[in-house]
């Protein structure tokens, strides 16, 4: 920020990111604090390398202004980006109410102690950023391809285990069928029996309590015999 007293200059250094053969742009701020009408005047050591605009003009009061600085497009690499070009911004308060057609060369001129200000700017070359490296790109995509095979193989490998329990699986159902079936058998016995028994009975033409009495024992004697087996 500029220590003058009539224009505040930002910033008090112009930073171009160099490239070859490709103009550059880079942008000043001069703020008006007062109450006057401020006449401006930007100048340069090398006019032929860069283009500024406005490069005159009036800054009202309270406001601010917004300078665009353009380098030309360079043929040339300067040696370790050193710069010496430099840039100056002069300022006097103008008359209440003046535009950029009532500047004159004489209102910049400090011989005639009309309260003109100066601020110098330094100009700076920044590298341009570098393109990523071809090896981290490579080393990235190789990276990926062995992610890929490493999950792919996991893939396989568990679709595979999955497979060998199900196989495992079935003859270890079988087994539990197989058991199953004496036990469904056997439970199913007393239940054939009593219906045997109660058939004969109606059969042989018996009454209603002879009958009950005769299941009563079938039911009894086939009970005993199933805990005997099971026992």
């Amino acid at each position: 920020m500029s220590t003058a007293q009539i224009l505040t200059i930002e910033p008090l250094e112009l930073r171009f990111p160099f490239e070859l053969k490709k103009q550059i742009s880079c942008s000043l701020q001069l703020s008006n604090r007062s109450d006057n009408h401020v006449a401006f005047k930007v100048k340069t050591t090398n006019p032929k390398k860069y283009c500024v605009r406005p490069n005159i003009g009036i800054v009202l009061p309270r406001s601010t202004c917004d300078v665009i600085v353009t380098m030309q497009a360079q043929k040339e690499m300067p040696p370790n980006l050193q710069c010496k070009d430099k840039f100056l911004v002069q300022s006097v308060v103008a008359t209440p109410g003046a535009t950029p057609k009532d500047i004159t060369g004489e209102m910049f001129n400090k011989e005639a102690g009309s309260g003109v200000e100066e601020c110098k700017l330094k100009v700076t070359y920044v590298p341009p950023p570098q393109p990523p490296s071809p090896v981290a790109e490579e080393s990235e995509a190789d990276l990926l391809t062995e992610n890929c095979n490493t999950n792919g193989s996991e893939v396989t490998r568990s679709f595979n285990d999955t497979h060998d329990s199900s196989s495992e699986a079935r003859p270890l159902t079988s087994n539990l069928t197989e058991e199953k079936a004496p036990a469904v058998q056997q439970s199913d016995a007393p239940r054939q029996q009593l219906e045997l028994t109660k058939h004969d009975a109606n059969k042989r033409g018996f009454g209603s309590a002879s009958i009950m009495f005769i299941i009563g024992v079938a039911l009894l004697s086939v009970v005993v015999g199933y805990f005997l087996k099971s026992s």
